[in-house]
Order: structure tokens, then C-alpha cells, then sequence
């Protein structure tokens, strides 16, 4: 038998910050609040924030096919240093997760990661993909139970981004359909094709900054206010991925005070990147959707401190570094790494309590991922962070095999010190 005693951490749980031990034996949480027992380890919590793990809801940690930028076994250890212990990870990976095969694959490989519970969407793209769909969340056989408890839902691409998963234009309407029946959440990157090819058509400028131009915010709104269409149809669970601008914002904000079960998320990316950084980043802030203006950026730190958003899904995302700069900065692959420096990032303006709700409570209840709190009986992680440490984010300290960070010498607040 082992046992853990934190001795006066700042417990972060539902709806309130206590000052309290938490004991742990064998990895089980037995007492919280005044605990007097000797224990084999003592951690002096005195001035540390005590969270549950936390939770990425949007990863893509690569594997399998693409193993040269990350593997789930790296990227775990990126969000572990990060205080994140659970992640939802995409289908966009060779082969995507759009048969049984692929998903069983997945699991196989997630099972061998032991510091991150690795959770995944399923992609649909084509017919086929939704019949199976069907089988894996209504199936009685007890393998494809046993695979289910790993999917946390389904993703869609209304656009292609990287992976190229846009589904099939004439199949959303049945997916919403089959997913309402089914009670399976929809998560969707959030872009209107037409639009795009439009903005794109129309745009005479050939340096990078050109990837905002050519999908501008109106795509993500027009995408978003014809998905809650679906969703005030059929009553589908659905939730806005990486959600960038205040036009888009906006139709989230319709949905939900016309009561629809819509949800969203914003990446720490759109929060603090422009296109003002362009000029320095260049490709290293090329993003799908892409970054906006400074306004835009305000406008979701608003939405986040008056409770609009729901969730920090960090997208990570990781590219190398050569992949990044060689060839022409419009054709440079997008996305960014991000969920081993959400956490330090939100600490510099958000109360420990909301950052819970964003990146345990909600996300934990959108995808009905069944993890534990910090409550007697549960064998939840325990992330313990000491939120008085101001350092700069450098990529030479961080566990992503990409080795680069867009947000490199930022000033942030908090580290992570303990994750049990």
C-alpha cells in the first residue's frame, strides 16, 4: 500500500476553491479535508493549485502516418508536463479513423501509452463511414463496446483542412440526423466551402498573411448558422470546434439563447495571435481556421470570462519545423502545437475556477468522457501547480517532438510541478 498527502493545497472542484489535504492510497483519493494521518510521501501544498487532470477535447497527436511529426506516446508526454492527463484526438490521421480497423488500431496504440488517457472522434466523410457509424454506438457485440468507450464522438470537416476529410455535401444532413437518434455528439470544424473558394479567387495577395483573406470569418459564421440550422431541425448535440472570430461568436451566442444544445470551443492560439504576427511568425501561425484581428481576439477573452465558451480545446497540432518553412508559405501545412502551454497561458487572466469548468467540467460533459473529480473514491489525477512561477515559453523546454512553439519568449504564469 502507498500513499500521498497533500497538505494545504488550493483544491479546484465544482463550483468553488477550497483549502484542503487530499489523501491517496494505492491511487484512490480516501479523505479531503483535514487529514491527519502519516502517509509515505508528503507534498507541502501550501500556495499550490490542486486540480483534477485536465482535459484537450481537440488533439491531434498524428499516429498513425504521420509518426515523423508526432507519436501519441511524445505528444502524451507534452500534455502530461501540461497538466493535461486526457485527450480527444482527431481523425485526420493515415488511415483516418472511418472504419472499425482504424479505430481498433488506435485503441491498440493508445492502451500502450500509459501518462495520457487517449480518447477519439470518429470521421465521416462518405455513406459507408456513417453505417459504421451506426453499428459501432448501437451494436450489441461486445468488441465494438469495447471500441466505443474510446469514441467520444463524431468529426466533421465542412472544409478540408489537413487530412483533406471534408464530408460529402449531400451526407450532413443525414449525419445530424443519425447522430440525433443515436444521442452521439458532433464536433465540426466550422468553414463554408463556397466561401472559401471565393475569398481565395478573388485574393491577389501571395504572402502568407493571404490564408486569412482566403478564409475569412464570414466562412466560419455561414458554416456555423447553417449547422445550428441542422441542430434546431433534429435536436443534435453539437459543438463548434476552434471557434476564431466574433462573427462566428455571434451565431454560437443565437443558438444558445434560443436554447439549442450548442457548445464551442476556442484554441489559446486564437486568443493570443493575430494577423499583426504574421510580420515575425510567418508560417508559424498558419492555422485552419486562421488567426483574425486583434478585435477578434478580445472578443473570445470576453466570451471566456462571461461563460459564452465552454471549453480551451488547444488543437494541437504539431508539424515539423522543415514542413513549416520550405516552399511556399501558402502551401505550408497548418497548425500549431498547444497543449503543453494552455494552461500557464490561461493563468495569466482567468481564475483557476473557470479554467476547471473549461478544460475539466465541460468538456468531461459534452463527450461523456466519465472522468473522476477530486472526491473521495475517485481515482482521479491530481495536477498540482504552483501559479506563482513567471517564466517565458520556450519550445527547448517543452516534450512536443516538433520542437517549436508559436508562442516562443511569451511571459506566462503557473507550472506544473506534480501530476499523480
Amino acid at each position: 500500500m502507498t500513499s500521498i498527502l497533500i497538505k494545504g493545497g488550493t483544491v479546484i472542484t465544482a463550483g468553488q476553491s477550497m483549502r484542503a489535504d487530499i489523501l491517496q492510497v494505492d491511487g484512490v483519493i480516501t479523505k479531503v479535508g483535514v487529514v491527519e494521518e502519516v502517509a509515505d510521501e508528503i507534498i507541502h501544498g501550501v500556495g499550490y493549485l490542486v486540480f483534477p487532470g485536465l482535459i484537450d477535447c481537440h488533439v491531434h497527436f498524428r499516429e498513425p502516418g504521420y509518426e515523423h511529426k508526432a507519436t501519441m506516446k511524445s505528444e502524451a508526454a507534452s500534455a502530461r508536463a501540461g497538466g493535461v492527463t486526457c485527450v480527444c484526438d482527431m481523425p485526420n490521421t493515415k488511415p483516418p479513423t472511418t472504419t472499425i480497423t482504424a479505430l481498433s488500431d488506435k485503441v491498440r496504440r493508445a492502451q500502450e501509452v500509459t501518462d495520457c488517457d487517449i480518447r477519439f472522434f470518429f470521421g465521416v466523410t462518405s455513406g459507408i463511414h456513417l453505417v459504421t457509424l451506426k453499428d459501432l454506438w448501437t451494436s450489441n457485440s461486445e468488441e465494438l463496446q469495447h471500441f466505443k468507450k474510446y469514441c467520444c464522438g463524431v468529426k466533421l470537416y465542412l472544409d478540408h483542412s489537413t487530412g483533406d476529410q471534408k464530408i460529402e455535401e449531400d451526407l450532413i444532413d443525414e449525419v445530424f440526423l443519425a447522430c440525433a437518434e443515436c444521442k452521439i455528439p458532433i464536433i465540426a470544424h466550422c468553414e463554408d466551402p463556397q466561401i472559401n473558394s471565393d475569398a481565395k479567387a478573388a485574393n491577389q495577395i501571395n504572402d502568407v498573411s493571404a490564408h486569412s483573406a482566403n478564409r475569412p470569418s464570414k466562412s466560419e459564421a455561414i458554416a456555423i448558422k447553417k449547422a445550428v440550422a441542422l441542430v434546431r431541425k433534429y435536436g443534435t448535440q453539437f459543438h463548434v470546434a476552434h471557434l476564431s472570430s466574433k462573427r462566428g461568436l455571434e451565431e454560437v451566442v443565437k443558438a444558445k439563447e434560443e436554447g439549442l444544445p450548442v457548445t464551442c470551443e476556442v484554441a489559446p492560439h486564437h486568443l493570443l495571435l493575430s494577423t499583426l504576427d504574421y510580420k515575425t511568425l510567418g508560417t508559424l501561425c498558419k492555422m485552419n481556421p486562421p488567426v483574425r484581428s486583434v478585435a477578434d481576439n478580445e472578443a473570445l477573452w470576453q466570451a471566456l470570462e462571461d461563460g459564452t465558451v465552454d471549453c480551451i480545446a488547444t488543437d494541437h497540432a504539431p508539424h515539423t519545423l522543415a514542413e513549416k518553412q520550405e516552399g511556399n508559405p501558402l502551401d505550408a501545412p497548418s497548425g500549431v502545437p498547444g497543449v503543453e502551454t494552455a494552461l500557464p497561458i490561461l493563468l495569466n487572466r482567468l481564475k483557476p475556477e473557470r479554467i476547471y469548468e473549461l478544460m475539466f467540467a465541460n468538456p468531461n460533459r459534452i463527450f461523456n468522457l466519465g472522468k473522476e473529480d477530486l472526491v473521495i473514491g475517485s481515482k482521479a489525477n491530481i495536477v498540482i501547480v504552483d501559479p506563482t512561477i513567471k517564466k517565458k515559453i520556450h519550445a527547448v523546454d517543452l516534450h512536443s517532438k516538433c520542437d517549436w512553439t508559436p508562442f516562443e519568449g511569451r511571459e506566462v504564469r503557473g507550472e506544473v510541478v506534480r501530476v499523480l
